[in-house]
């Protein structure tokens, strides 16, 4: 009977790959530390408290049978008889105080209270608690397990929280810290029950984030997020446990260890965190879970990552040994069966459309990842266009005869394997796919997890084509999120990284690897209209170029228009043309005040798909400093009959694409012939602007020659001299 996760399915999508089994979960024990209940004052800490009581009742309202074990009482008795002790004491007694006092009588003293404080906090929250105090004693006698049992069922069957505390008060131990027996401490007695009562979590909670590979206080300590004694058994080392308890990391690693070799999963987490349970049931990656599978999840992430990446390596090595007609055929017969498996394809992108419009994606993501009618066609269109294309592969650029019989050539050759890392957009895929295909590299494809079916038949109809001499892992697609991070570790496997997304997509990746990264980070695009501009011809392009597909990169942002049309009737019918067709309209400095439009917060930032920035210049100059300070480098467009101002807009704007009175939506790799592209490119290293199969190549230099040596350069006489192309 599991619950779907918190969040529902949505909420499950995003979840972290190991995690997915919380969405089976349905009785689960949460034990809370001592560290968790108390303060460092001893006293107990209410606001922790408070919010571990609010989420355990929506927890319970929504279905869920919890346990709690709760640690606490020695420290809350311990706190209250130094009180007493101190409100009883002499002045002598003041000037050499002894605070030390019997566990098992502070276990006494502070139970009472801390059941009171829970049965208050829940009786607030309209949900009804129980206590039920244990011994290792208890669980000697046979017929404990099955009394138990049957007693805290009936309790969650009632909707009660049983709340489970060992009585150290008449536990037989000989001393407070005894560590002998069924179990010695709440850690273990929570790993205890968790096996006892069939649960299907443990959650532990503490006064750290997880498990680390070191002291927390130490800055060369990180979070172990999935725990594999194989592999961190023999590596933790651990700290001091907390003052108040009596187990400390140590004891909660070897109860949480016990009771994952059990199958029972635990994590333990944060009780500082006000939402660490809720977090933990959506499936997020917080905490160090401990599950009787993880070493074989560990031991297939690391094979997988290398592995995917080797093979399309391997495959693409193989793909270059074809002949020019045989990769032709390949893509030929992907064409042919994209469009056979049309029907299947649009299905699946239906279901994630409807997948995500109940998620409630935005608008114009949805826009990008749906495979419209006759989408395919053109797809199957474009492969074929690249077929027919020069192959690129071994091309000869160059050829110097560099001394009598030694000839110097320099030829394309593929880059080896690519990694591209895209958001929403299924069609990207078969774009990509073709272009790494005709240029001979291997490919390892991310695509966002709202495509995931599109992006699953796609990928399937592809490599279902690829021949057996190639090898279907010539393209490999990754499914899991937690896999980026390897495969960009793999600099010595991955030889370029594009990234097709967000700006934040683009840093993040930029920041975390060392393998070179193609793409931009931003799509601001001008439009500048000059006082000798067209204005019919300006209406069309500056509509098209907002309003024919708002959310592309190529889409304008902004709008530079010369001072001289302020309030004239062309400028006036186009800003009355774009509100018609539903574009926002924000105001520079000058625009605002001349205009009274909503005023820009920063000519840098992107406000939506339907926001268009408008602002006056003095001049073409002006326009081309503009563009060159709040740009991004992507594509930028003059509308003008002065062709000395068109040529200098077009020498001086800085940017991957410069248009002269032509729309920005021309921008892009299908349009100028490329028969697609992988992205739109805005650095200056490698490849610029929309990158077909040319951007997918690097050189390589060939010599030959009939024996010559260097010896000094004696004896050789250099001609440098260019050749015809073979």
């Amino acid at each position: 009977m599991g619950r779907g996760g918190i969040g529902g399915a949505a909420a499950m999508e995003a979840a972290d790959s190991t995690r997915a089994f919380v969405r089976d979960v349905r009785r689960i024990i949460i034990k809370v530390g001592t560290a968790v209940v108390t303060g460092q004052n001893g006293r107990l800490a209410m606001g922790r408290l408070g919010s571990l009581c609010e989420q355990v009742k929506q927890l319970n309202f929504q279905g869920y049978e919890l346990i709690l074990v709760t640690s606490g009482a020695v420290g809350v008795g311990r706190q209250r008889l130094q009180y007493r002790k101190l409100i009883h004491s002499s002045f002598a007694d003041l000037q050499n105080p002894q605070m030390d006092f019997d566990g098992k009588a502070c276990a006494a003293v502070g139970q009472s209270g801390l059941m009171a404080i829970y049965d208050t906090l829940f009786s607030q929250l309209d949900v009804t608690s129980s206590q039920l105090l244990v011994t290792d004693r208890d669980f000697k006698d046979p017929s404990f397990g099955d009394q138990l049992r049957e007693t805290v069922f009936a309790l969650l069957d009632l909707k009660v929280i049983p709340l489970f505390n060992e009585n150290d008060a008449i536990s037989t131990r000989r001393q407070y810290e005894d560590p002998s027996g069924i179990f010695w401490d709440n850690d273990s007695l929570a790993a205890l029950l968790a096996v006892e009562l069939n649960a299907d979590l443990l959650i532990m909670l503490s006064d750290v984030e997880g498990l680390y590979s070191g002291p927390p206080s130490d800055p060369q300590s990180k979070i172990i997020h999935t725990y594999v004694n194989e592999k961190h058994g023999r590596l933790i080392s651990f700290g001091e446990k907390s003052c108040g308890g009596r187990g400390g990391m140590q004891a909660k690693v070897a109860a949480a260890a016990n009771a994952a070799s059990k199958g029972v999963p635990v994590v333990i987490a944060s009780g500082f965190a006000t939402d660490s349970i809720m977090k933990i049931l959506k499936g997020e990656k917080i905490g160090t879970l401990f599950h009787n599978e993880a070493n074989l999840w560990e031991s297939s992430k690391e094979a997988t990552a290398r592995e995917m990446a080797v093979a399309a390596r391997d495959c693409s090595r193989r793909l270059q040994k074809l002949s020019s007609e045989e990769r032709k055929k390949i893509l030929l017969d992907i064409a042919d069966a994209l469009e056979a498996n049309e029907d299947a394809i649009r299905s699946e992108n239906e279901a994630d459309i409807e997948a995500a419009q109940v998620a409630g994606y935005e608008k114009s993501l949805i826009a990008r990842m749906t495979l419209k009618p006759g989408k395919i066609t053109n797809l199957a269109r474009s492969i074929r266009a690249i077929a027919d294309m020069e192959d690129p592969i071994s091309h000869t650029l160059k050829r110097t005869e560099v001394a009598k019989d030694l000839v110097f050539e320099k030829a394309y050759c593929p880059l080896g394997v690519l990694l591209i890392i895209f958001e929403s957009r299924p069609d990207a895929l078969v774009q990509i796919a073709t272009l790494a295909i005709r240029s001979g590299n291997g490919l390892l494809l991310k695509g966002g997890k709202e495509a995931m079916r599109s992006n699953a038949i796609l990928h399937k109809v592809i490599t279902g084509v690829i021949p057996d001499a190639v090898g279907k892992k010539l393209v490999g697609l990754v499914t899991s999120k937690d896999e980026i991070a390897d495969l960009l570790a793999l600099d010595d496997v991955i030889d370029l990284v594009i990234p097709r997304g967000s700006k934040n997509l683009v840093s993040q990746i930029k920041a975390t690897t060392k393998i070179p990264v193609l793409g931009h980070s931003d799509g601001i695009c001008h439009v500048y209209i000059d006082k000798s501009a067209d204005m019919d011809m300006a209406k069309r392009i500056v509509l098209d170029a907002k309003v024919d597909y708002p959310a592309a990169c190529n889409a304008m942002e902004t709008l530079l228009v010369h001072k001289d049309l302020n309030k004239s009737e062309g400028l006036d019918g186009l800003l009355v043309e774009l509100e018609k067709e539903g574009v926002v309209i924000y105001g520079g400095p000058v625009a605002h005040d001349k205009l009274k439009v909503p005023k820009v917060d920063s000519f840098r930032h992107e406000y939506n798909s339907m926001a268009c920035t408008l602002e006056f210049v003095d001049d073409v100059q002006s326009a081309i400093d503009h563009i060159n300070r709040y740009g991004s480098a992507h594509t930028d467009c003059i509308i003008t009959t002065d062709e000395k101002a068109a040529e200098t807009f077009l020498q001086q704007v800085d940017s991957a694409a410069v248009f002269h009175n032509a729309s920005t939506r021309f921008c892009d790799g299908t349009r100028f012939g490329l028969g697609a592209e992988v992205g739109i490119s805005t650095g200056r290293i490698h490849a610029r602007g929309p990158v077909g199969v040319d951007g997918l190549l690097t050189t390589r230099c060939i010599l030959r020659g009939s024996g010559q040596v260097v010896n000094g350069d004696k004896g050789v006489v250099y001609t440098h001299r260019d050749l015809p192309l073979q």
